[in-house]
């Protein structure tokens, strides 16, 4: 591997990083997933998921508030250091959620996660949040080594405008996906 590394021009480390931390987030998100959950908590969740969608579409605001959660989270693992962990976090507990609406419906964790990495929407957001949290760690560097300002300047921002637009593709997405009844 470091090897494959020292080699690298620094857009191919750059890449290398965000599928390394895909790779991270996703595990993160399939440990939540199997996390255990009563199946009364599951219900709960699941319930309280249910009603919160219901409204907000009733409202005509699903899409908006599926893309400003998702954006805020993903701007928040912008901030190095406590970006990544904070994703992982948010993942983590998105898998938990993943997990007992699973259990509520009759499924297995395993296979509603597979059900969700089938859908665009998943990839929308986790190459997203995969981007935010490796551009987070390359921010963090380029500031220990005082060109943090550059960084912010040609990177951080163009990574930014590009998840901004891949999770308002997402939300597009997803609201279509749960009108349908998928």
């Amino acid at each position: 591997m470091s090897a494959i590394w020292i080699g690298a021009s620094s857009r191919r480390k750059r890449l290398l990083s965000i599928i390394a931390v895909f790779i991270v987030a996703i595990l993160a998100t399939v440990l939540g997933s199997f996390l255990p959950v009563s199946p009364q908590e599951a219900n709960q969740i699941s319930n309280d998921l249910n009603q919160t969608t219901t409204t907000l579409n009733a409202q005509g605001a699903l899409t908006s508030f599926i893309f400003g959660n998702n954006l805020f989270i993903c701007l928040l693992m912008f901030i190095p250091i406590i970006g990544p962990a904070a994703g992982l976090f948010v993942l983590f507990n998105t898998g938990t959620v993943v997990g007992a609406i699973a259990i509520s419906s009759g499924f297995s964790p395993a296979l509603a996660f597979i059900a969700l990495a089938i859908t665009p929407v998943f990839w929308l957001e986790f190459i997203s949040y995969s981007i935010a949290m490796a551009e987070s760690v390359w921010l963090f560097r380029r500031l220990i080594q005082g060109r943090g300002l550059s960084e912010l300047r040609r990177n951080t921002t163009l990574f930014i405008a590009i998840t901004t637009v891949m999770l308002a593709s997402g939300a597009l997405i997803e609201t279509a996906l749960i009108s349908i009844g998928a």
